[in-house]
């Protein structure tokens, strides 16, 4: 991201990895993931948006909040909160035992104002079928890129930590063109074929 700049048109639409993904020390973890924040954030034309999908961490017996660190790191880059949805994981009233129930929606822009009528519900109880056990769901995906081609008016959806490739399969099936990056051979492979149908979103 540093080296490619801004991308003309686009908007992010992302889930960046947790701790045990990255195979780094918390505190090394917490660093990149700030920083990986800001980056994505730069990525993005001012007047177009960043969405972060981000589940909470239970490390060491104490919950770390993903949504608060995107907040911080977004605000440090320059950008405010157009909007905070939750997303269930599971359905409201379920013991999880110690897994997040819930996903953070985070929308963030530098020059963007969060529409008056803005038809995202606060909190999305279906979150869609998941292609992946870390992948967001289809439809809870759907909002978020008919956010950005609606109001950022985006052409682009780029989603630099893609997993599988829900966001730019659903970004496709909206019509748009989507640049994923993925380090996981495996799950490349998955993004470069995985399909969805805009009834499904």
């Amino acid at each position: 991201m540093q080296e490619r700049g801004r991308i003309a048109g686009a908007c992010a639409v992302t889930s960046l990895p947790d701790v045990s993904e990255v195979g780094l020390a918390l505190p090394v973890w917490r660093a990149w993931f700030l920083g990986a924040v800001q980056l994505v954030v730069d990525a993005v034309p001012d007047e177009s948006a960043a969405i972060f999908f981000q589940s909470d961490i239970k490390r060491d017996g104490g919950w770390i909040d993903k949504g608060a660190l995107v907040t911080r790191a977004a605000e440090d880059a320059g950008a405010r909160i157009l909007f905070h949805k939750i997303v269930c994981r599971r359905p409201a009233g379920m013991l999880t035992a110690g897994r997040p129930g819930f996903t953070h929606l985070i929308a963030v822009s530098r020059a963007m104002k969060c529409p008056d009528v803005l038809p995202i519900p606060d909190v999305i109880a279906d979150a869609g079928p998941q292609k992946w056990v870390r992948a967001m769901g289809v439809r809870a995906a759907g909002h978020a890129v008919r956010f950005a081609q609606e109001h950022a008016k985006a052409r682009v959806i780029f989603d630099p930590f893609c997993g599988v490739g829900t966001v730019l399969a659903v970004a496709n099936a909206l019509g748009l063109d989507a640049i994923g990056v993925e380090k996981a051979r495996r799950r490349a492979e998955q993004a470069r074929e995985l399909k969805v149908t805009a009834r499904e979103v």
